[in-house]
């Protein structure tokens, strides 16, 4: 079975979360990673009237045969971590790398100490920065050296190998978006790790020849949150008109939003080298598609996805049409998840 990476191409906010669901679904993975940074981008799943909002554990949650695995690359937040744990009841199935490191409350105080990170780059406030730094200073504490997550601590590289080897599914999650990269990203109004596939896979422990799969997210209308550059954007009033009025998941700050971009988009593709591409929030283009999980799509949304897959020379792989998982059509040669398996599943959530 192979392995399956997935990361958002623009700003964050793709739904990156709702294919990773989905795919866990479809695919009946055996184990999910959680890649990319940390606790500051967090992610929804809306599954089975269930609104799920976390901000470490991976949204394959919502199905219980999948162990939800954290990657050595992760940074730790063990408060925000095992709250998440608790509330929804998934002890039994949790791995936390004993080499990821952790955030520490000196970091989170330090970050909002730093004028750079909070006035100009506008940053989540999550001790993202200096706990990043502390790791290349080595002086960050790991997993390993947290009493209350002693009971979790797994080698996240060789569980997540051997799955593969063993013939399961292995699905890695990334976190933020491609224009959020320090590397490739709008910098210095970045995050403070590299965000591509490529990161992903290593944060997870596996080798490029263990992925078989890269599913590159865009949503219809980009958004981003804080500082930079958003060469497309458009005015609030414009993205209420539209019916776009979002708010960041941790922050509670207000989404700004720009029009689908071409040229970033191209740019994304190149450097992921995705197999798949995902588009999401079509009911934004077209609200008569809302829902759909198969069909002909009306024209409107139909003319917007012919028009971005005529713009990347790529088929749109999956297509989101509303915020339930199973609100999804599948173009792929995969077997679509219908309402009465994912019913079946379920999500074991209090």
């Amino acid at each position: 079975m192979p392995g399956t990476i997935v990361v958002g191409g623009q700003w964050g906010d793709e739904a990156k979360g709702k294919i990773c669901s989905y795919l866990a679904l479809r695919d009946s993975a055996a184990v999910s990673v959680r890649a990319g940074l940390g606790p500051g981008a967090g992610h929804t799943v809306v599954h089975e009237g269930r609104t799920l909002r976390m901000r470490q554990l991976p949204s394959a949650v919502v199905n219980p045969a999948t162990r939800l695995l954290l990657g050595a690359g992760v940074l730790v937040r063990p408060e925000v971590l095992l709250r998440e744990i608790e509330d929804l009841g998934v002890g039994d199935r949790v791995g936390i790398d004993h080499r990821a490191s952790v955030i520490e409350p000196g970091h989170v105080d330090a970050e909002a100490r730093d004028t750079h990170l909070t006035d100009r780059v506008r940053s989540t406030g999550s001790g993202h920065g200096p706990a990043l730094a502390a790791r290349a200073m080595r002086t960050a504490l790991r997993a390993e050296d947290v009493p209350e997550l002693a009971p979790y601590l797994c080698d996240t590289a060789a569980d997540a190998n051997g799955a593969l080897d063993h013939g399961e599914h292995v699905l890695v999650e990334g976190t933020n978006g491609y224009g959020l990269s320090v590397l490739y990203g709008s910098y210095p109004y970045t995050v403070g790790k590299d965000s591509t596939a490529s990161t992903a896979a290593a944060d997870a422990g596996l080798g490029p020849l263990a992925i078989d799969d890269v599913v590159l997210c865009f949503r219809t209308y980009p958004i981003r949150v804080g500082a930079g550059p958003l060469p497309t954007e458009i005015p609030q009033e414009r993205a209420e008109e539209l019916g776009i009025v979002e708010f960041g998941t941790v922050t509670g700050r207000r989404r700004r939003v720009g029009t689908f971009d071409l040229d970033e988009a191209r740019e994304s593709i190149r450097v992921n080298r995705p197999s798949r591409i995902a588009l999401t929030f079509l009911d934004y283009i077209d609200p008569g598609c809302r829902g759909m999980r198969g069909g002909e799509l009306p024209s409107q949304a139909a003319e917007f996805v012919a028009w971005v897959e005529e713009g990347l020379q790529r088929q749109v792989d999956f297509i989101g049409t509303g915020p339930d998982t199973l609100d999804l059509i599948d173009r792929t040669d995969g077997s679509a998840v219908s309402r009465s398996t994912a019913g079946a599943v379920g999500v074991d959530v209090r």
